[in-house]
Parts: C-alpha cells; structure tokens; sequence
C-alpha cells in the first residue's frame, strides 16, 4: 500500500514526470547515462502529494480563486498563496507515508545528511524550465526535520514567484502536482552550474563553466561572482577568475552556514583547466542522451564529478533547420516584414509556400539561409549593400561573422549555387529600363487586381482534398504575380531613386535625407491612403453624438449591427463596413495568415477611430494630403535652384528632376504588392477556415482554430482522412506560448549564436539611443509605448514607440508626432508611411520599448538617427 508513495531514483525515468515530477525524472534518467554519477535517493511521488491535498477539501476552492485572479494582481496572488502554503505545511503528514520515508532513509543511511528537493510536474520542461521556482533544502538531518522539509516542498508549489510563472506560462495551478526528491547530501570541495550551450550567445558549441568553493548555493543566491570558464572543441579557450570571498558550507547538526575564505585560496580556481574540460565531456555526454542543450548543476567531491541536477535550457533561439547543416548563416524574414513576433505553423506554412526563397523555420519564425551569397565574392558586395540600406544591424552582424574568416568558407562560383536569393527582391532586371511612364504603375495594379478577381471566383466552388490542391495552384499564381519582371522593377525604381537622391544630394548639396520631404504626399500608396480614409470614417461618425458614445463603450464585435438602431447609425455602420471592404484583409502581423483581421475583429480600429474624431477636425485627410504635396513642391523647387547654381548645375538639376520624378511615380507603388499578398492571404483563409468548420462539425476538431496549430500539408491530409492528432495539436499549442517568450535575432548562425550588430557612428550624445535614421526632422513630445494597436490612447503631439510596425499600424501614424521602433530599415512599411507623412522616425533602436517608459519625454532626431530621453 504504502509503496505507490515512493520510487527508488535509479528506478525513475523521463517518462514519469506524471510520478516523480520534472526534476525527479531528469535526476532517474541521469543516473542511467554510463558516466554520470547521481547521488543515491528517492522520490516521494505526486500519489502522496495528492493524498495530502485531499486532507484539506479547502485547498480546492482556493485554487479555483487563484486561477480567477489576474496575473498583474500581484497582492491578491502573494496573500491567497500565502494562505494555501499554510494550510499544507500545517497537515499532518500521514502515519504509514512517514514510516514509508523514514525506512527510506535509513536504507540510505539514517544518519547521513540529505537534500530534501522540489520536483513539480511542470518542471524542467523543453518549453519552461521553471527553474529557482520551487524550494530546495540542503543538509537536512534526521527523519523528522526531512518529513517537515517534505511538507515545506509541497508548499513550495505556491509561492508567489512559482503561481505567477505559471500563470503566464498559461498552465492551470490545479493540473500541477509536486513530488520531492531526498538524496543524500554530498559535501563538494566546489560546486557550480554547466551550460552546455553559451547562455549570452546561444552558440551550441561553447560550453560555460561557472564555478565556486563549497556548496552551489553560494552561486545561485549571488553571493559570490564565480569562475566563469569558456571550452570549445575540448580546449577552455577564455576563463575569468572570481576574487572568491565567502562560501556556503553545510554544518555538522544540519543546515548550511556562510564562511570566509582563506586570503590565499581567494585569487585561486576553483577548477583547473583539465577538470572543466572533464566536466564538459560530462555535460556533452547528458546533452546528447536528452537531445537539448543543458543547464546542468554539479559538485566535485574528491576529484569526481556528481551530478545534482539537469535541465533544459529554454531561452536558447532554435537553430534553423533543426542543425542539421554545418556553418550556415541566416537572416531573419521577420525583421524584413517587420514581424518578429511568433507565426503557428499553418501561417510559417503558408508563407513558406508562397514565398520567393526557400525559408528555414526556427523558433517560430523564418531565416533565410545567406551562406552561398556570403562565400562568393561576386554576390558578397552586393548582398552587403542591400541589407545595409535596409538594416544596418543585419550588415554589421553579417560582417562580424566574415571577419572572424573561420566561419564563412570563400567559393568563388558560390552565387550561382546559393539556394535562391536571400533578402529583397528577385532578380527582375534593371529598373532603369522600365523608364518613368505612370502607366506602368497603372497595369501593375490592374494585373493584380485580376489575379485576386479571378482567385475569388475559382476558389468558391473548391472544398475538400479538392480545395488543396487548388491552393497550391493558387499559390504558384501568387508568385508569378509577385515575381513578374515588371513588378520588381517597379519596386525597385521607387527604392533607387530614393537612394540615388539621398546619396547624391547629400554629396551636390549637403542635403541630408532629401528624399523624406520629396516624397511627401506621393500618389497611388494604399498604406498611407488606408490611414486618410479611416481619418474619413470619423468625419461620418463625428456629428452623431450617440454613436460615439456608443462605440466608446463596444466590448464586443457584434457592435456594427447595433449602430443601426441610433441616430446616425446606419452612415457610421456603412462607413466602416466600406473601409472594411478595402482594407478589411489588413491586421497586426498579417503575414501570418491565423492572425484575426480587421473584418474578423473589426473592434480592433475601434480606439483610432475614436482619437480621430477626438483629434481632428472634418477633412482633415484632403488637408493633410495636400499639405504634403505642397511641401514637396517647394522642395523640390528648393533642390533645383540650388543645384542650378553649382557648377554644371543645368545637367545636375535636370538628372535630379528626373529622379524626383521617378521616387514620386514608383514609390508608392512600393506598397501594393504587400497590399495585393495578403488579400489573397484573407481569400485563402477564409476559404481553409470552412473546411476547418466542416471538421468541426463532423467532430473531428474541437475548434476551427485548432487547424492553425497544423500545417498546410498536416491541414491537408486531416481533411482527407477525417482524423486528427490531438496531442499533437497540444504539444503545438505549448510550444508556441514558449516561442513567445523568445526573441529573435537579426542573424543567426548553424551553430546557434545570434550575432548582433552594431551602429558604428560618431557624433551622438551620450546615453542618446542609436538607431537607423528614416524620416528627417527633430521633434519633441510625449513617448506613447504601445505593443497592442488595439490599446492605442493618443494625444496631439505623442511620438509612437514600439517594436514594430507593419502597414496595419498605418492608421495610428496620422495622430502621432513621431515614430520610435525597434525593429526597421530604410525601406520597410513603416519607414516609407513615415516619410510620406513627414514623420521624423528612427527605427532599429534596440529595446526601445524597455528603454524608453510610456509618459516620458523625449526627443527624436530622425534626421541624425538617435534618441534622447529629456525626462
């Protein structure tokens, strides 16, 4: 009977985590790897945690309250957690569970010391470690004080600090149950953690080694800064040496003290070379039997390693390609679409399908592999350039891995052989032989707008398996539309002749980001159109008094069909509904096509529509517009009389109008494309989404949206065969609330480090946040941080903060002052409606949103390309 409430260590495994909990598991799994050498112990299982819970039927509707609470309700969760921690320490633990543990330990000796540990069974999981969450007791002696330690680790589940992870990890506290691990106590000579990947880098072939005297607590507690050991290929290859003062060591009647160090064995190693290197032949050896880099916690006892726990490391970025390839280098997609956030795997699908380029996942994102443009120095230059425009950060990231000239080999045929192009557009020709004609601007719409016509038609009498492959016709079409010559050259123009006006006019004139005021007001940009018309939309609603106070209380997304029932409701309803018509496939993230759109979600523009008719007055969008072109009229008149006065001016200022001509035809042509892709993206979703309800139906599914964890292929056969793996789906759902916590890097190597660049310029103040210059002008106001649109509260004068911004956030750049991103380069959507509405912007300014606090004032030099913080 009393059995079921223990398990031998080395009889534990990975496969009952359920029983023994996270740390449990890995501790029985470690001591099965020939080599690995484990101290002796036990687990009291997640049985008897459940025996113990049950003798207090309170405990239940206590739970219930905490998983109600919000997990910014720091005070209500720390009292009720509190409460729950008392009502188990103060159960009495059961008499045949007692004798069960104490017969344990006397096996192991009754009077040795021992570790008394928390193992809970989300724990130590590939998708969050949870580590430090629960508690650990070392060198506890005699049966009664490990039984009242027991009852201190199953209270443990409660703490603040561990209710709280769970809560943002979105796991339920009542399907967590906690078992305990007893050990025997070891007494280390020094003791420490091992990363089998570098933690800072992510580089999966250095190992760190942090090392310290006597106990491990001494270095988790920050008491003492350790040794920190580098090894690569069996070599250490960097160490620093700690001034190591004080460490913890265990007292003879139990319990651990505080001690100093000898003055002489302070400046020592806690280790020497030959020892980390042994110990890393050890972490090697249990990275390879988990299959996952490992933070691993050891102690060395007379010369010999033991191993005291191992977990996964879960803030390490996915290598690409699952590592499968050596010295690759890739760029991230997301910062070129200005989407770093996760995509699921329907929409990484889709995207991959519809892409120009093969595209490797990791992390939830998409790389682009570059390694065969770097290793060809014909491609190298011009792969350089055009990041750099874009991106200085990827530029300087991609040079740091050049310049170390051991990880990039050179091939001189290497162009010809790289698996397609990696950023920016196809190969298309040159833009300079599409000339200046606006009737080519003209028929690349309309060709667009044929393609998506006929894909609308076609697609309505596809279901089934059949409907699939129709998609991936459909997908091919998509990138015929997108790669046609003509189109990349139209891209291109606008992009060149901003350029070749920045560059040139700065050197003829000393003009700095002429192209910004040039392009003001520029014809045919549906972005920068979208965010005008929603400015029209609140000309309608603005006279009706009852249908804004209406709309400033909209909870929900059913709110259009009740505008019909006020004065002024139908016009309100009908504008909305016509702006949706257009734009209606456009939302946050939109490469993602499992991403709620606007039509989806219509509330999402509720809160902008209501700043405008709070900030502006009727016809502000005409007004706006035309203020626009009038100033680059002026510039450009500016421009040329000054050019005429230079010598050879004639010639310069007529190359230069020729220019300004050119930007103002194509540029904002730059915006449709994307506008044309995720209009067939909302065709092919709502298309997938019933099939998904017919699976729904047919109770194959739970929920339609169950198909976004799935991808395209996985959606596929599902129809086909009417069965589905749930568990897969799950593990899916998990593993993209992990990939959320991630940030992805702008480069990224096969060996996992991500590579950071760097603005290498002169002239900015200090403690001035660097960024990418993209929008000239200086201008001073209140900073808006702002991560959700939706959430959006403006005032006249407030500068834009955030991570990124694709073409959804166009609507909110008519009421800002200013734009701060972390994420943007020269060219992206951002930086284009920045410019085009005389924004002064700087994009790329790494952990703007963390720097910077919302309310605070600053200054945006979007001219020079830096930040200060005033107050």
């Amino acid at each position: 009977m009393t059995e079921q409430y223990l398990c031998d260590l080395h009889e534990a495994d990975r496969t009952q985590v359920a029983i023994v909990g996270g740390k449990g598991a890995h501790l029985g799994e470690l001591s099965r790897i020939d080599g690995i050498r484990v101290p002796a112990g036990f687990c009291v299982t997640t049985d008897a945690f459940r025996r113990i819970m049950m003798e207090a039927p309170s405990i239940e509707g206590r739970l219930d309250r905490l998983s109600r609470l919000n997990p910014d309700d720091r005070e209500a969760i720390r009292a009720l957690s509190a409460e729950i921690r008392r009502t188990i320490e103060g159960i009495t633990i059961p008499g045949d569970l007692a004798v069960a543990v104490t017969d344990a330990l006397a096996r192991l000796g009754e009077q040795a010391a021992f570790a008394v540990r928390s193992s809970a069974t989300a724990e130590d999981l590939p998708t969050a470690s949870f580590a430090g969450q629960q508690d650990t007791y070392l060198n506890v002696v005699g049966p009664a004080a490990v039984l009242r330690h027991v009852s201190r680790c199953w209270a443990s589940l409660f703490t603040e600090r561990a209710v709280t992870y769970r809560q943002h990890h979105g796991i339920d506290h009542r399907t967590v149950r906690m078992a305990v691990v007893v050990q025997r106590m070891v007494f280390p000579h020094a003791a420490g953690i091992l990363f089998t990947a570098d933690p800072v880098t992510g580089n999966r072939r250095v190992a760190t080694v942090d090392a310290g005297f006597g106990l491990g607590e001494a270095l988790v507690s920050g008491l003492v800064n350790p040794d920190v050991f580098k090894v690569r290929n069996g070599e250490v290859t960097a160490r620093s040496i700690a001034t190591k003062l004080r460490a913890v060591h265990a007292l003879p009647a139990g319990g651990t003290q505080e001690v100093a160090i000898d003055l002489q064995r302070q400046e020592q190693p806690a280790l020497t070379d030959a020892q980390v290197v042994r110990l890393v032949q050890l972490g090697r050896r249990i990275e390879a039997h988990f299959g996952h880099p490992q933070d691993i916690e050891w102690c060395l006892v007379d010369d010999d390693f033991r191993i005291v726990q191992s977990r996964p490391i879960t803030t390490l970025f996915p290598v690409p390609g699952a590592g499968d390839q050596e010295n690759r280098v890739y760029v991230s997609v997301g910062h070129q679409q200005m989407m770093t956030d996760p995509m699921k795997p329907l929409g990484l699908s889709m995207w991959q399908l519809t892409a120009m380029v093969p595209m490797h996942e990791a992390g939830g994102r998409l790389f682009v592999d570059v390694t065969g443009r770097l290793a060809s120095p014909a491609s190298r230059a011009g792969l350089l350039d055009l990041v750099g425009r874009g991106d200085p950060l990827v530029r300087d990231a991609l040079e740091t891995v050049l310049d170390r000239g051991d990880f990039v080999p050179s091939l001189p045929d290497a162009g010809t052989a790289a698996p397609g192009r990696p950023v920016g557009p196809p190969a298309g020709g040159t833009s300079a032989a599409i000339g200046n004609d606006p009737a080519i601007v003209t028929e690349l719409v309309a060709r667009g707008q044929a393609s998506l016509a006929a894909l609308r038609r076609d697609i309505r009498t596809r279901s089934g398996p059949a409907l699939f492959d129709f998609l991936l016709d459909a997908f091919e079409e998509h990138k015929r539309v997108l790669g046609d010559p003509l189109n990349m050259q139209a891209i291109m123009a606008g992009m060149e002749a901003t350029w070749w006006l920045n560059d040139t006019l700065h050197e003829w004139l000393g003009e700095k980001s002429a192209a910004d005021t040039l392009t003001l007001s520029a014809p045919g940009n549906v972005t920068s159109e979208m965010g005008l018309a929603l400015l029209d939309v609140a000309d309608v609603i603005r006279p009706h008094p009852e249908v804004v106070a209406f709309l400033q209380g909209v909870q929900h997304e059913g709110f259009l069909d009740e505008l019909t029932k006020l004065a002024g409701g139908t016009e309100a309803r009908d504008a909305v509904e016509g702006y949706l018509d257009r734009y209606g496939m456009r939302c946050v993230g939109e490469i993602d096509i499992t991403r709620p759109r606007w039509s989806e979600r219509p509330s999402t523009l509720v809160p902008v529509i209501l700043d405008n008719i709070r900030l502006f007055t009727p016809g502000a969008a005409q007004r706006r517009f035309e203020h626009g072109r009038q100033e680059a009229q002026r510039k450009e008149r500016d421009v040329l009389s000054r050019l005429r006065a230079l010598p050879d001016g004639e010639r310069k200022a007529d190359e230069t109008k020729r220019m300004i001509d050119r930007v103002r035809t194509f540029i904002g042509y730059r915006e449709y494309p994307k506008y044309n892709i995720v209009s067939r993206y909302f065709v092919y979703k709502q298309a997938l989404l019933q099939e998904a309800e017919r699976l729904v139906q047919a109770d194959v599914l739970r929920e339609p949206e169950d198909v976004f964890y799935l991808t395209f292929q996985e959606f596929h056969d599902v129809v086909r065969t009417k069965q589905v793996d749930g568990r897969l789906i799950q593990r899916r759902k998990e593993t993209f609330r992990s990939y959320e916590a991630l940030t992805p890097p702008r480069v990224l190597t096969s060996d996992g480090e991500a590579v950071a660049g760097s603005y290498r310029r002169d002239g900015v103040p200090a403690r001035a946040l660097v960024g990418l210059p993209v929008s000239a002008g200086t201008i001073e106001g209140r900073a808006r941080v702002i991560l959700d649109m939706a959430q959006a509260d403006l005032e006249a004068g407030d500068i834009l903060v955030t991570t990124h911004t694709d073409p959804s956030w166009s609507p909110l750049f008519v009421a800002i002052a200013g734009l701060v991103t972390e994420v943007g380069g020269l060219m992206t959507h951002g930086a284009v409606i920045a410019r085009e509405y005389g924004l002064p912007a700087v994009v790329g300014v790494d952990q703007a949103t963390r720097l910077i606090q919302d309310g605070q004032r600053i200054r945006v030099h979007g001219t020079d390309g830096y930040v200060e913080i005033l107050h």
